[in-house]
């Protein structure tokens, strides 16, 4: 039953991990065509590139940032209730609801990039993180 509630995890992680390839997969070549050269690139963090490059390639590093940010708590919560064995068929179904909710959030942001679409998205995710916080500290106390 453990592995029913990690499955999710490991979904979001990978999908975390197909952010980065698509991120660096469009960012990589808007550098080249913005005529910056990597082999002398000294320093600098990713905000640094806000201005350099078109806001749609930027897009994907701000939703690479966000999947490394809030699901770490999500993460903390599976695995509270896993190492408690507190696994339930809720749990499962929340869990599995946050990781489809964070993946529409990305593919929302790093494509359209609509507030009207992504905000609902985020404020969604963000509710089954509660309910499922609030799961994990009632197992916890009692």
């Amino acid at each position: 039953m453990k592995a029913d509630l990690l499955a999710p995890a490991a979904v979001l992680v990978l999908w975390t991990l197909i952010m980065l390839v698509w991120m660096a997969s469009t960012r990589l070549p808007a550098l080249k065509a913005a005529g910056i050269d990597m082999s002398k690139a000294v320093g600098g963090r990713g905000q640094d590139l806000e201005t350099v490059l078109p806001a749609n390639i930027n897009w994907k590093a701000h939703n690479y940032a966000h999947l490394v940010e809030q699901p770490t708590l999500f993460y903390a919560i599976v695995g509270i209730l896993a190492i408690m064995g507190q696994v339930s068929s809720t749990a499962v179904a929340l869990a599995w609801a946050y990781v489809g909710l964070r993946i529409a959030h990305s593919l929302v942001q790093a494509t359209v990039n609509k507030i009207a679409w992504r905000f609902p998205l985020f404020a969604a995710s963000t509710l089954v993180l509660l309910v499922l916080a609030i799961l994990a500290l009632m197992r916890t106390l009692g």
